[in-house]
């Protein structure tokens, strides 16, 4: 059978993959978001997961304001990175997990989720990112599956759906037969607003009330709705409906090994965590923790 280990959830702004291109990471603007890697890449090391379900948002490479599905899920055995406009060289994509997608796909459908499913798809730097950052210098390592949530062109989908959704993912990896080692990430955030009157705005108190809930107790961040999410998180703050979506995949019970928090890269709040479940590999790396400033 298959295991979920756990999963990584991070931030994902261009900003980020400039700096790796750039080898960036140790100037002292980009030093506190990439030291909390070491210790996420240890995790992974000992956990050496071969499939990554990845939940994160598409800005436009793959999908439009024209034609903007509420949920996507990418089958196919093949993907890219593009030319997005930000100065980015493509990143190196995994190949896909299609058997495994057409699984989860046919668990949404039988939950009543309705599904865009793609067969030919464009990942952008919401996955590339993350996976360079977990697999510095390489490819990847895993093969994966992707799943778009909207987060862009209202009406988004509330923060209770989306966990629903990754419950829906979590029983149909949970049915798989295969032996596959499969963590999931959840990419996107933490509170931001990248345009209009509130450009600039952050909200700590509402990030840390996420990281701290989103481990024992996810449905906690669906008490608000998406309006409220947007005053809370700002326009592009709610991102966390992809946290909150691969947290519902893990199943009930997890344990938080790292957590960084670091306020401003690019006007965004940025964020990592790693959770395991009861089926990783014991890794003994050390739990860290760098609690959100509320200052």
């Amino acid at each position: 059978m298959a295991k979920v280990l756990g999963g990584v959830f991070t931030s994902h702004v261009p900003a980020i993959g400039g700096a790796i291109q750039r080898g960036a990471e140790n100037e002292p603007y980009w030093k506190p978001f990439f030291d909390a890697w070491p210790p996420v890449r240890q995790w992974l090391d000992v956990q050496a997961p071969d499939v990554v379900v990845m939940f994160y948002n598409d800005h436009g490479l793959n999908f439009f304001l024209d034609k903007m599905p509420t949920f996507a899920v990418g089958a196919a055995d093949v993907y890219t990175n593009d030319d997005e406009g930000w100065g980015l060289h493509p990143f190196p994509i995994p190949a896909g997990h299609a058997a495994l997608s057409w699984a989860i796909i046919e668990k949404l459908v039988e939950e009543e989720f309705d599904i865009t499913t793609c067969q030919q798809m464009l990942v952008d730097h919401a996955a590339s990112i993350p996976l360079a950052l977990a697999w510095p210098g390489r490819e990847a390592p895993v093969r994966i599956v992707p799943i778009t949530i909207n987060t862009v062109q209202h009406p988004l989908p509330s923060a209770r759906r989306c966990l629903a959704l990754g419950r829906a993912v979590g029983k149909a990896l949970a049915e798989w037969q295969g032996d596959e080692r499969i963590i999931v990430m959840g990419t996107g955030g933490l509170s931001h607003q990248l345009d209009g009157e509130r450009a600039g705005f952050m909200n700590p108190e509402y990030d840390k009330f996420c990281m701290d809930n989103l481990g024992p107790d996810p449905d906690a961040l669906t008490q608000h709705s998406i309006h409220e999410m947007v005053e809370l998180s700002g326009t592009q703050g709610v991102e966390i409906l992809n946290w909150i979506a691969a947290r519902g995949a893990m199943g009930a019970s997890v344990s938080e090994v790292s957590r960084t928090y670091h306020i401003p890269i690019s006007n965004t709040a940025a964020a990592v965590m790693v959770y395991e479940t009861a089926e990783a590999t014991a890794s003994g790396a050390a739990r860290t923790e760098k609690t959100p400033a509320l200052a």
